[in-house]
């Protein structure tokens, strides 16, 4: 088992706890991990040091939510702004002992609309703006970044009647299928201001937006739907369950039950890494299903992160993270790198990080 504290002076202890065979398995996989938490303003790096240990790396951006990596291309949602990362070290250099330095390039100002889940969609725009989906919870939309204006609408769910900066319904989640977004995720079918608060129970549907046709209900507030080796994957958040959707049936196959409430998730392999977060306590939290089953479980809720094996439904391996950190919000695979790290706003790295473009 290992772990990693991070003391920061006058600030709260932060603690990750990885399982025995944890980095094991990151450098077998060759993959690191990126995560977002926007109860506590932070974007992490998760990889392994030269010496085989785990590497940590933060940087704080207000109310980090969704993260989407493509390439050498990162983007990360924050409270009223889009950011794309970009990682500016090619095969084999290294920068400080670390193989990948994501930097800020370029940023969309977008107010704060609550933007959950991103993709980036495959196909020919006359602005690359437009290729960048985000889920706009707030006006319970998805949309396009705009290089005018704070968004531009794609898609809204059938029974919005009204686009409003109500989050009527608390779409949440962006799954694509053949590089186009397809499924979406909403805690309820509500048309009023907040009216998915008093549908958190059982009234959470996967929509698929190809048609408008909603292919499963019965939820309880789901997130993160996914669409990988042919299935539609989802976390049912308040029941604490990672399954999928079967789509002839219309229906939530649970997979594996994970101690916490489920956001973030991704795969790679035969593996999917799923976040968990520490239960508010606070109303829309208070009477989930997840709770009865901790008990039942004598267990309590956790934060970190879970690998799910997809052929046994087995939590393979776990990264607990203690104190300052409570929840979680998504989770990416950089696949092909070790260490990684990204340069922020709160130092003067980013005014000696320069490269030049060759002119063509």
């Amino acid at each position: 088992m290992t772990t990693s504290s991070i003391d920061r002076p006058e600030q709260p202890r932060l603690e990750l706890t990885a399982s025995r065979q944890f980095t094991a398995w990151l450098y077998e996989q060759h993959l690191s991990l990126t995560f977002s938490t926007y109860q506590a303003g932070k974007l992490f790096f998760i990889g392994l040091q030269p010496d085989g240990n785990l590497s940590v790396f933060e940087r704080t951006f207000e109310r980090c939510m969704g993260l989407y990596a493509q390439g050498s291309s990162l983007y990360l949602s924050t409270l009223y702004q889009l950011w794309r990362f970009e990682n500016v070290l090619n095969a084999g250099e290294l920068h400080n002992g670390y193989d990948a330095l994501y930097l800020p390039q370029l940023s969309y100002v977008t107010g704060d609309l609550d933007l959950h889940d991103l993709v980036v969609r495959e196909g020919n725009f006359n602005s690359s703006a437009e290729q960048i989906v985000g889920v706009n919870t707030l006006f319970s939309c998805l949309s396009v970044m705009s290089e005018s204006h704070s968004f531009q609408p794609l898609w809204q769910p059938p029974f919005i009647s009204k686009l409003a900066a109500e989050d009527r319904c608390h779409l949440n989640g962006l799954a694509l299928r053949d590089g186009q977004p397809r499924y979406v995720t909403v805690v309820s079918q509500s048309d009023v201001a907040d009216g998915w608060r008093e549908h958190r129970l059982g009234g959470g549907c996967v929509i698929d937006i190809a048609n408008n046709e909603v292919v499963a209900t019965g939820l309880t507030m789901p997130h993160s739907p996914r669409w990988y080796r042919d299935k539609l994957w989802l976390l049912n958040s308040g029941t604490g369950e990672f399954g999928f959707i079967d789509l002839e049936r219309g229906k939530f196959e649970p997979v594996a039950f994970c101690a916490g409430y489920l956001r973030g998730l991704a795969f790679h392999g035969d593996f999917a890494i799923v976040g968990l977060s520490q239960a508010r306590h606070n109303k829309t939290f208070s009477d989930l299903p997840l709770t009865d089953t901790l008990t039942q479980k004598q267990a309590q809720p956790r934060c970190g992160l879970a690998v799910i094996d997809l052929r046994t439904g087995d939590v393979v391996h776990q990264l607990r993270i203690e104190g300052v950190v409570k929840e979680l919000y998504d989770v990416q695979v950089l696949p092909q790198v070790r260490r990684p790290m990204a340069i922020g706003f709160k130092t003067d790295e980013i005014r000696r990080v320069i490269r030049m473009q060759e002119s063509g």
